[in-house]
């Protein structure tokens, strides 16, 4: 099947999940910006004066130790990124979570979601924003799907940003 026919069916069998490497670096730091202005919709931060977003996240995904990058990709497209902290503690985090808009709506990012938190079994936290529609949808039918009737739901203060709504956190296993 060609990209152009998995773009025309929404056949989402080519998503791949794998670590990203150093030379994914760039690729990575695109889809970051674009992540990035995506959430800043619902959190209403804007760029800096060069365009660009605070990119702490895309440098401790790459260096800092309990941190693990992914590339989503779809046949031989990026697709998305994938952030996982805490590997080197009790719980998991999916710290940040991107599927590019038009890999959207057709089963791209639950694959791709399922895949990252089964690398990494056991238990997993989540956090979105209340504001985001799709984010609303979207992680507690990932949660049901991978922890049925288990997981729960909770909200939780932004840490140092007392003028935010509350994150929603949604709390889970993934059993091998």
């Amino acid at each position: 099947m060609t990209e152009n026919q998995i773009h025309a069916t929404g056949d989402d069998s080519g998503v791949r999940v794998r670590p990203a490497t150093p030379a994914d670096r760039p690729a990575v730091e695109r889809l970051w910006l674009m992540f990035r202005h995506d959430l800043s919709e619902f959190q209403g931060d804007l760029p800096a004066a060069d365009g660009t977003f605070r990119s702490e996240r895309v440098d401790a995904a790459f260096s800092a130790p309990g941190w693990a990058p992914y590339l989503l990709t779809r046949g031989d497209r990026a697709a998305g990124l994938a952030f996982v902290r805490g590997l080197d503690g009790p719980v998991r985090v999916l710290n940040s979570f991107f599927v590019a808009r038009g890999a959207r709506r057709a089963g791209v990012g639950l694959r791709a979601a399922r895949q990252v938190l089964r690398r990494h079994p056991g238990r997993w936290e989540i956090a979105f924003q209340e504001n985001n529609p799709g984010a609303v949808a979207f992680w507690p039918r990932l949660a049901e799907d991978l922890d049925p009737g288990a997981w729960i739901r909770e909200a939780r203060p932004v840490p140092g940003r007392p003028e935010l709504p509350p994150d929603l956190w949604i709390s889970l296993t993934v059993r091998p």
